[in-house]
């Protein structure tokens, strides 16, 4: 496993070579940096950078961020054995087509949308056996996929988070640091004590070192913005490569130093700190919300309240029922006993602050519902927000998810739970709602979930 992890870290990490994806406007693939010899060969060139031709087929007209993602499930996938480097360049094109083959598509060495998300069902197996999730790292204001089941112990260190395992096998620490020079960090990593450096590569943003550190393996991989950069460390014993070897790549492969705050979430991504909306639905505290907007969250707050316990949820229906301890002057949301008449509907939600201007105030917007849902999309921290038709009567609840794709962020997909079904979840719980025609904004408020 020690040679095929430094040389898929090297092919994947340095070259950024396969991103095997098709887009309409797809352009041809810049060169690829040359891998490092595998461990007992020549150590890579820690300066200049070599470049050999892309591999046939491949092309690069995607984000960055997708194709280092389809990469990460490439890797989860398949198994390289003891191939060089430019070997794992045409063997990877060979697995593509074989994919393609066995999932009755033609074999171009391309994946189209549609086969991105067969490529991603296929390797859901592994990244669940783990814990695999995507991640904000709140400290750093990094985004990397995180194996939780293998590293459960969390903790924040003086410039970054570090997740552990039980006795300390395996490792993943992030860091930043507002006032540093990438060609200066890269030679002072490279020299770290009891470091042994199989490969190593620096850009003029990035760099990637790999190697062994005392007893453990190494990936390392740091990007900068101006003077800020913002990096990952992942240490695993050897004991361990037959699990982490992948995974450590994986880890590595899904960091991204400096997202960008308002683009679309990933599929399966929780974030840090997410904002929604909630609405109210009695006097003494009780309120209805996105289940996925408010899932796994260590504290929930209604801002301008204080702290909320979830005490219910219908994942199927994206409802949870939050309750707000010692609150006064609420105003319940009032459900009309006929259905909305029509499909032009105005939401009342509490946008996110990040595209916002950050205050707490209900804001409206226009939307039509139609058989695809919402349309236009409705602004981010609208998941739990109200919908009302034009009689000002309760229609639903505002649901966001994101559709799983294979590599890459896609849309997020809105829709509506029906104020039917919002009330026969409450009723389930034993909440009587008040009965009306006059739904108001006064109903509707900020959630805000901190998962770490």
């Amino acid at each position: 496993m020690t040679v095929r992890v430094t040389r898929i870290a090297v092919c994947l990490l340095l070259a950024g070579a396969l991103a095997c994806v098709s887009q309409a406007d797809a352009k041809p693939a810049k060169a690829a940096h040359a891998a490092a010899h595998p461990k007992g060969g020549a150590k890579a060139d820690s300066g200049a950078n070599t470049h050999n031709a892309a591999p046939p087929g491949v092309e690069t007209g995607v984000p960055e961020a997708q194709r280092l993602a389809i990469q990460a499930d490439i890797v989860w996938l398949f198994n390289y054995g003891e191939m060089g480097a430019e070997e794992i360049n045409a063997h990877l094109i060979d697995q593509i087509k074989a994919f393609q083959r066995r999932n009755n598509g033609k074999d171009t060495g391309t994946l189209t949308d549609q086969e991105r998300a067969a490529l991603a069902d296929a390797v859901n197996a592994e990244p669940s056996a783990v814990g695999w999730r995507l991640i904000d790292d709140t400290t750093t204001g990094a985004r990397l996929g995180v194996p939780e089941k293998l590293v459960p112990k969390t903790s924040a260190m003086r410039t970054g988070s570090r997740w552990a395992s039980a006795g300390g096998q395996v490792v993943i620490e992030t860091f930043r640091l507002h006032e540093a020079s990438l060609p200066a960090l890269f030679d002072q990593d490279k020299r770290v004590a009891r470091r042994e450096i199989g490969s190593s590569n620096l850009e003029p943003n990035s760099f990637v070192i790999t190697g062994q550190q005392g007893l453990k393996k190494f990936v390392e991989r740091v990007q900068s913005s101006g003077s800020e950069v913002r990096g990952v460390t992942i240490l695993y014993d050897q004991a361990t490569e037959g699990t982490m070897a992948p995974v450590a790549i994986a880890v590595a492969d899904t960091f991204d130093g400096f997202p960008d705050p308002a683009a679309t979430p990933v599929a399966g991504r929780k974030r840090g700190v997410e904002y929604g909306s909630a609405i109210v639905v009695t006097p003494a505290g009780d309120l209805v919300a996105s289940a996925q907007a408010t899932d796994e969250c260590r504290s929930i707050t209604i801002a301008g309240y204080g702290h909320a316990v979830r005490i219910a949820a219908d994942a199927a229906n994206d409802l949870a029922l939050l309750r707000l301890y010692g609150a006064r002057g609420l105003v319940p949301l009032t459900f009309a006993e006929e259905p909305a008449a029509t499909n032009a509907l105005t939401l009342l939600g509490v946008a996110d602050p990040l595209g916002e201007s950050g205050d707490i105030q209900v804001t409206g917007s226009i939307a039509q519902r139609s058989d695809q849902g919402l349309n236009p999309m409705p602004k981010r921290g609208y998941a739990g927000a109200a919908a009302i038709d034009a009689q000002g009567r309760f229609a639903g609840m505002v649901t966001m998810t994101a559709p799983v794709v294979a590599g890459g962020a896609a849309a997020p997909l809105a829709g509506l739970v029906s104020a039917a079904a919002v009330r026969a979840f409450l009723q389930a719980q034993g909440i009587t709602v008040s009965v009306g025609h006059d739904a108001t904004a006064q109903s509707v408020l900020r959630v805000i979930c901190v998962r770490k």
